[in-house]
């Protein structure tokens, strides 16, 4: 059999023709490579993988650390969803948003007639943000793990090259945008770009946790539909109807 040798060979050409752009401004960073075919996305994606898995850049996350969460989900999706960092159930377990916030977060993929499978789901970070001195919780990235870490993010969406893309929370916006202080409240719902993909801020799933009334899910269930406008999916009234007052 030839083609697994040239999937290898054209995977190789692109990831030393594409060097992930540096952390800073969406739109001083470099325009998407030519997407890659399927055998040779696969091979690329596993190099990546490979890299990833053995990252030790960030020291002290390096050591703290159970697991690298690489990222999960289709490898052609349309829709990229990505987070902030892994929690204490992603380091565990090795997959992104697989605590209280990846359920809920599964569940809004699933009110979008989608699956986890057809989907990408990746964070800014690839390893949970250590937190020395306490026994439970989490915290923010900063911005020097962010710089350090969102190439590998960069090169996954140089991949996937998905249609649409769904910022989780305000760290997700601030390391994709390169902007710190992001107002979510104020940005969510409106279109913006990254690197010229469509890019929908929204609240991170463990704000709705946090937030249960039915204003709050609403707003989330508006952003989602302009989404899955903007993604090609069909809208049923059924759910355009989701999470409206009665």
């Amino acid at each position: 059999m030839t083609a697994a040798p040239r999937s290898a060979a054209a995977a190789a050409r692109w990831s030393s023709a594409s060097q992930a752009a540096p952390a800073g401004s969406s739109s001083s960073l470099a325009a998407l490579p030519p997407p890659l075919a399927g055998p040779a996305r696969l091979a690329a994606f596993d190099v990546l993988r490979t890299k990833v898995l053995a990252c030790e850049k960030c020291s002290h996350l390096a050591t703290s650390r159970k697991s690298v969460v690489f990222g999960v989900g289709n490898l052609h999706a349309r829709i990229l969803f990505v987070g902030e960092a892994p929690g204490a159930d992603e380091d565990e377990q090795g997959e992104p948003f697989v605590g209280r916030a990846g359920e809920l977060l599964t569940k809004i993929i699933q009110a979008m007639g989608l699956s986890r499978s057809d989907v990408y789901i990746a964070n800014i970070l690839k390893c949970r943000p250590d937190t020395p001195g306490q026994t439970s919780g989490n915290r923010k990235p900063t911005p020097v793990e962010i710089a350090t870490c969102i190439p590998w993010l960069q090169e996954q969406i140089n991949l996937i090259q998905p249609a649409v893309m769904v910022a989780l929370g305000v760290s997700a916006m601030e390391g994709l945008l390169g902007k710190m202080e992001v107002n979510i409240s104020r940005q969510r719902g409106s279109w913006t770009s990254y690197r010229g993909i469509p890019l929908m801020p929204t609240y991170h799933p463990a704000y709705l946790l946090r937030n249960q009334s039915l204003s709050e899910k609403r707003k989330v269930w508006e952003d989602m539909l302009l989404v899955m406008e903007k993604a090609g999916l069909s809208i049923s009234e059924k759910q355009r109807g989701f999470f409206l007052t009665k």
